[in-house]
Formats: C-alpha cells, structure tokens, sequence
C-alpha cells in the first residue's frame, strides 16, 4: 500500500501522489485512463458542464435517492435521500485554474427537470413471468397560459419534425420512458410507449395532445440483462410488451389490481381539467343561466366573455368562423363565450363554449353552441367570408319578366280601356342568375319551401285604391311562373301592377324571408278612353216651336261607356218629335254568391263533401258571365293544399267537391272554414260555412301486447312502437296479440276479413282464424347474442295503412359449448394475428384473445387450443412466411459485361422474410437502382456502375444483391457528326466548296470506318442557322452537287446528316458561310434600260441617249464585283451587225468617244447626247459602246463591254413611231427569251429525267430478293459455332481502357490460336489502357489483383518491315523448312490495330511459328550458325523452342484447347461472311439508286403531264404569236434581230423570279428537279 517504486516513468510522475493518498483509507478504488484520443481530450476540457450535465442525469437516482432531485417538496425523508456524493475535478496545466463540480448541485439535467415541471404522477408496476419486476412513473407537464411546461433539452441540436409542430405535440416523436437498473441510466434503451398509454387511434374526452404532455421512467431489478457495458437492455422491451406481463397501480405505496387503461385514462383526464391552462377568455360580461342544457345542475352558474387567446391567436364577438368535428360542418359569427363557474375579470381555462350565430342568417337564422375546441384554427376570415358568400348568392336577387306574345308594356305605359294585359312569364332568378323556385336550404334533409308569385293590379281610383286582379302561381317545371291574359283593364285612370315573391301560398303568403324583402316587381301604367263605338242622345228640350230650330245633343262612348267626344246636331224643321224602341231585358251583372248548404256542416275524418252554388245579380236571379268561376278555399288543414273551383261560366251554378279532408292523428272534433269566393268578381263578396270534421271509424292504430292467460282482463305486457326487448337466446316468444283502434280510440271489432290485412314479417303462412281472434304467430329469438331482429305487425287495406314493430334483443343463456372464431385463417410469421379470436360459449360468455404470435419456424398448418371451465375448442391456423426482409438472386450472373443493348441472362431473384423462408407476397416491385446518376436503364452512357435490386414493401425499401456491370459502349453506334474544314475558306459565287471532312463518332469516341456513303447527306439553305438540330421549317433546301457554290452572294448555312434507320438521323452543327463575289469579268447595269431613239435635230431631249445610268463591274453570275477596283469607261459609237461603220453619229462637242470615271467598281453615266446636226443614217441602228479600262485587266484577262443598241432619225414624227415599235419591239423581246428559257430548261430537265430512268427497269426485277438471300446467308454464318475468349472484361469501354489482350486479336487456325494463347498466358488477362491513370484507378479499384499495361510507358521500336532472320540482304542465308512466319503476323486485329501493333510487338517480339518441332530445330541451328541470335520459336503441334535454345517437358509444351479454360484468342469470322457483308452494302446501293429512280420517274411523269398540260399548250401558241408580232416589227423597223448580252440578264432574272428564297443549285436546269435528300 502506498508503494509508487514500481512507477518509473515520467509521463506517470502523477501516479505517485495517487498512490500516496491510500495511506488511511479503509476501502477505495482508483481508476487510471490512459491513450484517450485528442479529440475527446478536447470535449473534455471545453465542454465541461455538457457532459457533466450528462453524468448527473445518469447517476440521478445515484445521488438524489428514489424521489430524485425533487426542488419543490417542502421536506425530504431521510429514508428516501441517498449519501452518495460524485464530485468531479478537471485539472489543467497552469495557468488555467482547476475546475469541480459536485452532481448533486446540477440542477439542470433532463431528470430534474422532468421532476420539477411536472404537476402529477402516475405511478404504476409491472410484473413478467421471470420474476421481473418494473416500477414506473408518469408525470404530467400541462400546458400553462401560453406555453408547453415539457422540458427541452438545453443541449440537444435536434431539429423539431415536422409532426410535432403540426400537431403541437410537447414530447413529439420522443420515447415516453428513460430505462433505469439498479438506479443507473441505460442510456441507449427507451421504451417509446404502452398499449394503456399510447396515442389514441380516435378522438375521446381527452384533447390529443394532452398524450404528448407525459413523461415517464422505469426502474428495474437485476432480473432483466444488460450488456457489458451497461448501456443497453437486451430484452427488456420485449418482456414488458409479452401478453403475460401484468400492470398495476400504485396508489400511496399500496398496489392495486385495476384495469390500467381505465385508470390512465381517468389520470390523464383529470390532469387536462385540473391543471392545463390552454385558453385565455377575457372582457368579462355577467353570470347568466343556461336553459339549454339539458343537466340541471350545470345550466348555473356560467360566465360570460367577449374573446379568448387561444393557440396564439384572438377570437372576439362578431368575428366569422368555421366549426370542425361537428354535423354539419357551419360558418357562424361569434355572439360570445361561455366558461363554466364562478368568475369575474380575465381566467385561463382548458377549454369552454362558444355561442355563434349561423351564417349566412337567410338561410340558417339559427344559434349553436360548441365546445371552443371545435373552431376550425387552420381557415381564414378570407375564406369563410367567401363560403358565406357563396350562400348568399344561391338566395332570390330578382324578378325576370318577359312578354311571350310579344306585347310588352314599359313602365308609365298608357293604353286604352279593354288592351289586354298578359300573358306575362316570371322567373326568379339569384345573384348567380341561376332560375330557382325555392329557397335553398344548406341542412341535408331539410324540406325546402317552395317560393310563388303572387300578381295583383291596383287601380288608383278616385276614391282609394281598389284591387282589380289577384293570381297567385306555382312553379311549374315546364313554364316557370306563368300568368295568362288580363282584359278587364277598362275603367279610366293610372294602375300599378305588383309581382310578388311570396312564401306558403297556403299559409301567411309572406315577402319577407329572414329579415330580408323577397324579389318584386313593379310596373305603372294608365288607361284611357277608347275608340267610340256608340253614342247617347242627351237631353232634348221639350218645348219646342215649329220653324225654331233645336238642339239634339250626342255623347259619344266607347266600348265601356266612356264619354270620348261631346257633338250637338241641330235638326230645323223636323215634323216627328218623337219614337218608341222596343228593348230585351237579361240578368244583371253578378252581384251576390249563394251557397245552399247551411251551418252547421259535418263530415267524417278523411270524406269529401259537395256544395252546391249560385251566382245571382242584385235582384236575386241567376245570372251568367264570362270568366264566372266560383273558388273554395279551406282553413284549418295543415300541410295540405285545399283549393277547388267551378267554371259557372254558361249557367251561372254549379257544384263543388272538395278533396277529402284528413287530420292526421285527430283525437276530437275540427273546425275548418270553407271560403267560397269568384276571384273575378271582386265586387261579389264572400261566404263562408263552417265544417266540423269529427274522427273517422277507419282503423288509424295497431296495438301488440302479451297475455298468458286468455281470460284475463289485464295485460301482462304491451309491445310499445320500436321498443326492445331482452329476451333469452333461442327462446320462443309467445301469447302475442294485437288490437286495432279508430281515430277515436275505440277497439275495432275484428273480421276474418280483416284478419287476412294483417301482415307479419316473422311468419309466412299464419292461420287466418287466430288473427281473427286477435292472435299473432310465436316469436323465434335468434341464437345468438350479436344478432338484433326487427319484427313488425301491419295492417292495410285501400287507405289505411298502419303497423308496429319491435326489436329482439337475445340475452345469454346458461352456457352449453364453447366455440372459437378467428377473423381470419392465416397469419404471417413474426406477426400478431391482426383481428380478435372471439371465444363464445352458447351465447352466454365471450372472451376476446389477442396478441397471438407463433415462433419462428418453418411455415404450415398450427393448431390454437381453448379451454374454459370444462369446455375446450381447437381451431387451425395457416403459418406462413413472414414479412419480406431480404432479397436474395437465386440464379443469373454475378459479374457481367453487356453493350448497351441489354443484358440476355435473366436474373432470378426470390424474397425471403427475416428467417430465411421464401416469401410469396406479390404485391411488391422489384426497382432498378444503379451505383451512379449518370447510369440509366433505359440510356446508358460511358460510365461504369453497379445496379443494385431492391424491392419496395409498404414503402420501406428491401435493398437486395447488387451485381457488378461493365458497360461497354457500342462502337458501332453513330452517336455524333464531327465536321472539319478550313474556317479561312473563301466562298466565291459559282465556285467549288472547300472539302469538308465529316466524321462519325460510335459511342466510344472512336471512329466508325465501315458506313455507307450514300446514307451522308449535305444539306444548304440560304440564310442563318435554325437554331435547332434540324433545318428550318418552311424554307427550301437541297443537295448541292458536285459541291459547287451558289451564284448569288450572301450567307448560306451547310449541315450534314447521316440517315442512321427510315425514322432517325443523326444531324451535325449548322455551319454559316459567306459567298463573295466572284472574279469580274464584263460591266454591266442591275437592270436592261430601255432602247434609245433620237433624232437629229435642236432639241436636246430629242437628242438624249442616257440620262443617268448605273453601271457596274459583274461576275458570269450578275454579283456586284470589284468594289476594289477603279479605273475608267470609255463610250464609243459603233454599227450595228452587218452595217457599215462609216457616218457614224458624233457626240455632244462633236467627238467620237468620251471618258466616265470607275470607282468602287461602279460608273456613273450621265447626260449622254449625240451633236446637233450629228451624221449618221435615218432609221439606222447604232450600238454604244461602254467599254471598262482597269489598271490588272489588258487583253489576257479582258473585261468584256457593255452594249446598248439606239435608233436614229432625222425626222420628229418618224421617230416618235419608230419609238413606240422599239418599245414595243424591247418588251416582246424580252417575254420571247423568257418562253425560250422555259421551254429549254424544260427540253433539258426531260433529257436527264429520261436518262436516269433506265436504272429502275434493270433493278426493279431481282434486286430485293437478292438482297433477301445474301443477308439470310450472312445471318447463318454469323451464328456459327466458333472459338471465343470466354475471359469476362469489366473494364472494356471505360475512358482509356483497351481491354483485356485476349479480347484484343483474333487467330484464324485452331493450333495457332491455341500455341500462342498458351506463350502469352501470362499475360493475356492483363488489361491494356492507354494512359498510367486509367491503369492506377483499375489497380486501384481491385486493390492491386489486376494486372495492367499503359501503352504511355511502352517503349516500342516499330519493327514490322523487318525481315525473318534467315532473311539477309534480301536473299535466304538457308533453306527453310516448316513455313516459318513471325506469330505477330498471325493475328488479326478487329479495332484499335495501331495500338494493338505496339501491345503484341511487345509482348510476342520477334517469335517465329512453324509446322513442327522438327522444322523448328532445324531453322534454329540455320540461324545460329549464320551468326545471327533466334527468337523464340513455337510450333503448330505445341511445342515451343526458348530463344536460349531450351525445349522439351511440360514447361514447353502447350496443353489441349479445353484445358486453357476459355483464356485463349477468339476464331474469326469466316471470309465469306466479309465478301457477304460488302456485297450486301453494294447491293443496299442499288436499291437506294432504284427507290431514286423510281422517284425520278414520278417526276418525270409528273413532268410530263405538266409540259401537255393546256396552260402549257396556251404559253408555247403565245410565244409563237410573240416571236411572229416580233419579226413584223423588226421587219418595219428595217433591221435584222440583234443578239444583246440582254437575254443574259433576263434569263438571269427569270431565275431569280422563279426561285425560292432558300434554293441554292448548279444551274438553272436544276432548279425544277426535286432534291435527293
């Protein structure tokens, strides 16, 4: 003890004092650390108090006892309070002062703050069956005022998901309980939660998130195992989740057996209401009583409130919300807030009621109160007032009135008495001009109410107001609301007509719905006197004297007997003063309605009656009218439409027969009013009778009761209407009778009659006769408990209809058997049967089972036994494989190169569940997933990768095997046109392209040498790149031939594509050249001018031959040339052809030429004219000559002039005519020379047409089956057997990478091949790359197991001219025997020869090959002794001769074919198929020409029939005309035709006339064809 003598060195010295301090200790432990790496050094010394925190939390109970570190409690037990004390020291080098801390002073570890936030515990124990005991603890952080109280842990970086802020969880996704042995933390164990505590499924009492407001620890004996180093239980949540484990509660230290789940749930309800303070109600209002509620003693006392805090947001009176949860979903404002109890000022609660008004109040006009909690927080105000809105758009808005007839009436119409009114159609119409005949109603299964229009007509007379018409319509589906024609508008003055929307025609018919004016509609107009149509002579006095002349006065009337005009007629001298009338006397107008049935009147519940009515006129006749119909209107009868009426038109009487009139449920006598009135007559008043409706004797109710003794009086028991009745499980129910009652509740007496009415849905054939006495068939109750019968008696005959029913609800009986039923027959290994095992015993008992889960094992057939008491039940269950968990590949290969064309080996791949047994589930996908992104499955690129498989279940993804690949690209595939030319290429018009070198490059960036010319198309448009991958749309295109460049300057793009298949090409860049001018060589203008004419005298115009011409240096193709050039024009007379050249005419100053200058390539000429008095002959033609003189250009390389032909005169008049026919004459030359070039282009087109369509008759016949046959052939031979290296080569395609050597050549003979795959095969799975980097990473990939060779750092001295070494001087030094032959030439190189050349002059050297040993031996000792060194030699049979002479035993000789195990160069294929491949190349050239010429001779056809077309004949007749007309003229004007370098010109702009915008070609002949393209 205290002995340090042992510690020796100095990185220890701090042992010693260590060791010194035992000395008087009775008992201690020292722990000594050594090589702690610098990292957690560093943790250490910065973040001291972090893991010092930690230390605390898990030595908590360590140190505080079993209460913990429990701040609020106002005493500790002794008892409970441990004397352990852990204090930690960091000691660092000086300066730095030392640091200590005691963990009982931390008071921020995560268990003390669970402890001292809490405001409740659940305590509580569980017991396994390995005498496991587990003491837990719930505590519960409620929710207070504006926040959650669950701790967060200072330290964690943890960021919140996002569940937990929807949901405003507390705890969120965190486990519920820390793990604690022994009193010591296991850190890495949490037990996430129980079945008793965990998150409810559905909405209960409990708020959702009060289940995430609990924390909780569990303490555990020594039973349950740790691991080693105490940081993980190892099957602690296992034993606790087994169904045997058994929960209690601890209540004040003593256990309870409870049902843990109810006593949680009681806990956790009682927490919420007692301690969580979540909403915030303020602006206190009064205490007020709530009828409402249905609970008397908590209708008092309520407090009332204007708003409340709730979830960080403020609710208030009159705010707009949503409610949630409730049926139905409703917007509402807010009227207030309702807290249960006695309070005064602003209080914080878990939760009250909110009173709110429903929205939209036209159409809900309601109040409901909700628990607060039901307001939806998520919506906006914005949203809920646009669904309000939308309500209140569906209510009437408006009246829409039309005229059908045509007839309208605007608003202060007038009219004349007796215009009819009418017929008028409404419609009502809402704000979103939809037609609607009732009032919408957002309550399902609410009866809407029905809207009418009711019409009425006000006549504003003199002396009030009076009602003239009143119609009330009914919706009709067909015509809306319709009111027919009114004609009884004639008495004088102004009327209004009022449209109405009115509710229940039948009741108050109200305009007014929920406060608000329903839709009307007014229109005033006034009515006038008529037409007269009578007259009236007034009054005449009656004392008169004879030649006095008198007075008659005349009124004139209309229609209706309204004065219209007042007229005197004076009558002198009239003899008669007098005349009797004869008149017919009729019933007056109707003035009284009589109803000959007098008070009182009864009628029997459910009957009609009739009345008979008369009309009379005010002395009491009968009397008729038209439109006379008598109406009667009932009152009294609810619910029911009670309207007739009687057309007494013709008679002036009639009867009326009511409807039946019925009361529902009627128990006395009723009084309904019967109104009877002629809605025309309005002046008629109306009579009314009372009815007294008195209860019916029809059957209205049927009665089931129950009496065990037939002569009792009482009843033992009676079966009210749907009530249910506990009854014994397979009992019978007997002694069932039934009554049947009237309206009055007398016994109707029964009849068999009657009895044969009575139904029952229980019973199929029931005995007449004891349903005439009153009894019903027994009752079956069903055997099993589940199970609810509805039973239901009825009567019914032709109007009546009544019925009862009951419900049998069957109770246990005492239990017989005991069964099992299982809700399902198969269940997954691993897996607890997903339904319940319900064990039932004869309807007496049931029991539920759940949490069946079978062992790991091999799948089948499993038997569950039951027993209870003496009963015992089996039943079977199918065990089958457990949840997929692995993906395994059963066959296919392993490691595999493909080319991107895919892979032929399928992959067999097969689930398994986690112990290994196949797994049948096929409601998964199998998915493709490669190592890399640049990797796809359906493109691949030049990048390696692996593909992995894996399989998604229930979106968990099952990773399965992954299989290595090598992608090798395609080098036959064209994938890019790469195009090379001169970018310093000058482009002149008419010349030859420049050489374009395209090349196409394969999917391995190489070259591919062996395609098709004719499938290379060069196309050339005039203009700028499309800017995409193809040429642009609308604008012509071709092929130039011969590569000539386009006459025209400008910019022209080029672009090649290469026709890969009928439906795909690979197109190239766009490239955009320049076409310049070509080399000068003649002058001339832009346009021909026109043939001069002068005459010879003193007017200068007369006289004028140019006044301002133009003209310029120009190439064969009409370009503008020469800008650079300069010099001058010369202009001189000359004669015609054929004409003298003396008297030649003399220009102005009487000289023979004169001079312009050139610049830029452009003259100007101006003001040209010819002398007065000028010589030369009358009529005579002369030509101008403007001859170009530029420094460069002498006779070697003329330029050649330009001439314009003029006439002279001498005479005015003469030369006005001549210079109309030289006009003329011009204008026919040039449409002559346009027919000319049109017809020989057409002569041309034909003649090349002609001749290319003789290769479509020789090929046509043979050239497709031929075609057919060779490549059959080639096929056969392509899929012979033949030798092939059967080495895998991964790495083949990757950048850099040749491949493997024995991928590299191709030996044609069999011995050959075998020979030298044998010498080389060291070496022949080594791989070749072309640079030191691709061969480290392939080193680098396979950890150095593959062999490489860089071709960068291969010395190679090019030997191949170099002959045999027996070959000296070009002479043999000795004659050979055996076919010696260097081996290197032996082989064949299908790609990368050059490179391959260097690999194999590597490896194989000068080594020669012969026929056998002996020939070998013998050229040997030939080459030594011509002092010249022998390489390696190697023979057909096998054998090989070492360069140092060495041969013989199995070092040196070659074994058979098989034994090399595929490491051995592949056989060619054979000759033939190379001759069948170009042959069918050719062949595919001849077909191509042949589908060309097939297309030349549609064109030529079409060229055909074009050229005998009728436009055609008509334009060859014109020229003819033309060329007729013309040589009239010339033959007038005296000269002979003159060939002009005009034609050029026009035939020039002819072509550009005719040409497309695009169109770049050879020559003019070329333009008509079509293009091969």
């Amino acid at each position: 003890m205290a002995d340090s003598s042992h510690v020796r060195d100095d990185e220890e010295r701090f042992l010693h004092g260590l060791i010194a301090e035992e000395v008087g200790k009775d008992s201690f432990t020292a722990v000594v650390v050594t090589g702690v790496q610098p990292e957690h050094v560093t943790f250490l010394k910065q973040d001291f108090h972090l893991w010092t925190r930690e230390l605390a939390h898990l030595y908590h109970y360590y140190i505080h006892g079993l209460n913990g570190n429990d701040m609020k409690a106002s005493y500790r037990n002794s008892d409970c309070v441990s004397n352990i004390d852990i204090q930690i020291s960091l000691l660092e080098k000086f300066p730095k002062i030392p640091r200590m801390v005691n963990l009982r002073e931390i008071d921020n570890d995560m268990q003390t703050l669970y402890i001292n936030t809490s405001a409740d515990t659940f305590e509580f124990k569980a017991c396994t069956d390995v005498d496991g005991i587990v003491e837990g603890v719930l505590r519960y952080h409620p929710f207070l005022y504006d926040r959650e109280t669950y701790p967060e842990d200072p330290y964690s970086c943890k960021e919140k998901d996002d569940d937990s802020i929807v949901m405003n969880q507390a705890r969120g996704k965190r486990p519920i309980f820390e793990c604690f042995w022994n009193g010591r933390l296991i850190p890495y164990t949490t037990v996430s939660e129980f079945d008793w505590c965990a998150w409810p499924k559905k909405t209960g009492t409990v708020p959702a998130e009060c289940y995430s407001r609990f924390s909780g620890v569990l303490f555990t004996n020594d039973r349950f195992q740790v691991s080693t180093n105490k940081l993980t239980f190892m099957d602690l949540e296992l034993q606790l989740k087994n169904k045997e484990t058994l929960f209690t509660r601890i209540v004040n230290g003593q256990e309870q057996r409870v049902k843990i789940h109810k006593e949680f749930h009681q806990w956790l309800k009682t927490c919420h209401e007692k301690w969580d303070k979540q909403v915030k109600f303020r602006g206190f209002k009064r205490t007020i009583t709530r009828t409402d509620v249905t609970t008397k003693k908590m209708q008092s006392p309520w407090a009332t409130f204007s708003s409340i805090e709730w979830d960080g947001r403020a609710y208030k009176a009159g705010q707009y919300v949503k409610s949630q949860k409730t049926q139905p979903i409703f917007f509402g404002s807010v009227i207030q807030f309702l807290l249960y109890g006695d309070h005064e000022g602003d209080v914080y609660a878990t939760g009250g009621q909110v009173q709110v008004a429903m929205e939209p109040k036209a159409l809900y006009d309601d109040i409901k109160t909700i628990p607060i909690s039901k307001i939806d927080r998520v919506i906006t105000n914005a949203a809920i007032k646009k669904s309000i809105d939308d309500e209140l758009a569906k209510l009437p808005d408006k009246l829409k009135v039309t005229w059908p007839e045509g007839n309208p009436w605007t608003q202060n119409d007038v009219r004349p008495a007796g215009t009819p009114l009418g017929p008028l159609h409404v419609e009502i119409l809402n704000k979103k001009g939809e037609s609607i005949s009732r009032i919408p109603s957002a309550m399902q299964n609410t009866t809407r109410k029905a809207l009418s229009i009711e019409l009425k007509v006000v006549w504003h007379s003199p002396n009030g107001d009076v009602e003239t018409n009143s119609h009330i319509a009914a919706h009709s589906a067909k015509w809306a609301f319709w009111f027919r024609t009114m004609e009884n508008l004639n008495k004088l003055g102004k009327y209004t007509l009022h449209l109405n929307t009115i509710l229940n025609v039948n009741e108050s018919n109200a305009t007014v719905w929920a406060g608000n004016q329903l839709p009307n509609h007014t229109l005033d107009f006034s009515i006038t006197e008529g037409s007269a149509e009578r007259f009236v002579v007034g009054t005449v006095n009656t004392l008169l004297h004879v030649g006095v002349p008198f007075n008659i006065p005349l009124e004139l009337l209309d229609e209706y007997g309204h004065p219209t005009h007042d007229l005197k007629v004076v009558l002198p001298g009239l003899k008669q003063d007098s005349q009797t009338l004869k008149i017919s006397l009729l019933p007056g107008n109707p003035d009284s309605l009589k109803v000959k049935q007098e008070d009182p009147i009864t009628v029997e519940n459910g009957t009609s009656v009739s009345f008979d009515v008369e009309v009379h006129d005010v002395a009491g006749n009968v009397t008729a009218h038209p439109k006379l119909i008598i109406s009667c209107q009932l009152q009294g009868i609810p619910g029911s439409s009670s309207m007739v009426a009687v057309d007494c038109s013709n008679t002036g009487a009639g009867t009326l027969v009511l409807k039946p009139i019925t009361f529902k449920n009627i128990a006395g006598d009723q009084t309904v009013k019967a109104t009877f009135d002629i809605p025309s007559q309005k002046s008629v008043a109306p009579v009314q009778r009372d009815l007294r409706v008195v209860p019916s004797t029809r059957v209205s109710r049927l009665e089931v009761y129950s009496q065990e003794d037939e002569d009792s009086l009482v009843d033992s028991m009676v079966l009210r209407d749907k009530e249910k009745i506990d009854w014994t499980a397979g009992d019978l129910l007997e002694n069932l009778h039934y009554r049947l009652y009237d309206e009055r509740g007398r016994v109707v007496p029964l009849s068999e009659e009657m009895a044969r009415r009575i139904k029952v849905n229980w019973a199929a054939d029931v005995s007449v006769e004891e349903l005439a006495q009153g009894k019903l068939p027994n009752v079956p109750v069903p055997t099993l408990v589940k199970e609810e019968h509805f039973y239901q008696v009825s009567y019914m005959e032709e109007l009546v209809s009544v019925d009862t029913s009951f419900t049998i609800v069957p109770r246990p009986d005492e239990p017989k058997h005991m069964k099992a039923t299982l809700s399902e027959s198969t269940v997954r290994m691993g897996e607890v049967l997903s339904g319940k095992i319900c064990e039932s015993g004869e309807s007496t008992h049931s029991m539920l089972v759940t949490g069946v889960r079978f062992n790991p094992g091999l799948p089948g057939i499993r038997e569950l036994n039951f027993t209870w008491r003496d009963f015992a039940e089996h039943v079977t269950i199918k065990l089958t494989a457990g949840v997929p968990a692995q993906l395994k590949l059963v066959d296919g290969p392993q490691e595999v190169g493909i080319k991107l064309r895919g892979i032929q080996t399928p992959f067999l791949l097969q689930l398994f569940d986690e112990w290994g047994n196949p797994s049948p589930d096929q409601r998964v996908v199998v998915t493709l997933k490669t190592s890399t992104p640049a990797l796809k499955v359906s493109h691949f690129t030049n990048v390696k990768g692996t593909w992995g498989f894996y399989r998604s279940f229930n979106k968990k993804p099952i990773h399965g095997p992954a299989v290595k690949l090598t992608i090798i690209p395609d080098p036959n595939k064209p994938v890019k046109l790469v195009v090379e030319y001169n970018t310093n290429s000058v482009f002149p018009a008419g010349g030859t392209l420049t050489v374009f070198s395209v090349s196409v490059v394969s999917e391995e960036g190489s070259t591919i040498k062996n395609l098709n010319p004719a499938n290379m198309s060069m196309l050339l448009w005039k203009g700028e790149p499309s800017g995409t991958s193809r040429p642009p749309s609308g604008v012509s295109y071709g092929t130039p031939r011969d590569k000539v460049i386009p006459d025209h300057v400008g910019k022209y793009t080029i672009q090649f594509v290469l026709c890969v298949d009928k439906t795909k090409g690979l197109w190239s860049h766009q490239y955009v050249i320049n076409v310049v001018p070509n080399d000068p060589v003649k002058l001339g203008p832009d346009l021909q001018p026109p043939t001069p004419v002068v005459v010879n005298n003193n007017v200068l115009d007369s006289r004028t031959l140019v006044e301002d011409m133009s003209l310029k240096l120009m190439d064969m193709y009409n370009n503008s040339a020469g800008l650079e050039l300069s010099g001058k024009v010369v202009v001189t007379i000359k004669s015609s052809k054929g004409s003298s050249d003396k008297n030649l005419p003399l220009f102005e100053g009487k000289v023979k030429s004169l001079q312009f200058s050139l610049a830029n390539g452009e003259a100007q000429i101006t003001n040209l004219f010819i002398m007065e008095n000028s010589p030369g002959q009358d009529g005579n033609e002369y030509v101008l000559l403007f001859r170009p003189s530029v420094p460069g250009y002498g006779p070697k390389n003329p330029l050649a002039a330009f001439e314009l032909p003029f006439r002279f005169y001498n005479d005015v008049e003469n030369r006005k005519q001549m210079s109309e026919l030289t006009k003329k004459k011009d204008q026919l030359k040039q449409t002559v020379d346009i027919y000319r070039s049109l017809f020989d282009t057409n002569r041309q087109l034909i003649t090349e047409l002609s001749s290319r369509c003789c290769i479509s008759n020789v090929l046509q016949n043979w050239l497709f089956g031929f075609i057919g046959q060779k490549t059959a052939d080639a096929e056969k031979m392509k899929l012979q057997t033949r030798r092939v290296c059967a080495m895998p080569d991964p790495f083949r395609g990757n950048l850099d990478v040749l491949g493997k050597i024995g991928h590299l050549a191709l030996v044609e003979d069999d011995d050959v091949a075998t020979v030298i795959s044998w010498h080389l095969l060291g070496d022949i799975d080594c791989v070749v790359t072309m640079t030191t980097v691709a061969a480290r990473k392939i080193y680098d990939d396979t950890q150095g197991k593959q062999q490489v060779m860089p071709l960068d750092t291969v010395f190679w001295r090019k030997n191949s001219s170099r002959p045999l070494p027996h070959i000296r001087n070009g002479q043999d030094s000795f004659r050979p025997i055996g076919n010696p032959v260097f081996a290197r030439d032996l082989l064949i190189f299908p790609e990368n020869a050059e490179n391959c050349h260097i690999v194999f002059g590597n490896l194989l050297g000068d080594t020669i090959l012969t026929d056998d040993l002996d020939s070998a031996n013998h050229y040997r000792k030939g080459v030594v002794q011509s002092k010249v060194p022998c390489p390696t030699l190697l023979t057909r049979q096998g054998d090989r001769i070492r360069s140092n002479g060495k041969f013989g035993g199995l070092q040196n000789k070659a074994p058979p074919i098989e034994r090399l195990r595929g490491q051995v160069f592949g056989a060619p294929l054979p000759k033939d198929y190379h001759t069948f491949i170009g042959q069918i190349d050719l062949l595919q050239q001849y077909r191509l020409a042949m589908e060309k010429s097939r297309q030349v001779q549609e064109d030529f056809d079409g060229h055909m029939q074009y050229l005998k077309s009728p436009e055609m004949v008509q334009k060859e007749e014109e020229m003819d005309e033309q060329e007729k007309q013309l040589k009239d003229i010339e033959t007038k004007l005296g000269t002979t035709p003159v060939r002009t370098p005009s034609a050029i010109g026009v035939k020039r702009s002819l072509d550009k006339a005719g040409e497309s915008s695009g169109m770049v070609t050879k020559r003019t002949r070329r333009k008509l064809l079509k293009q091969d393209y």
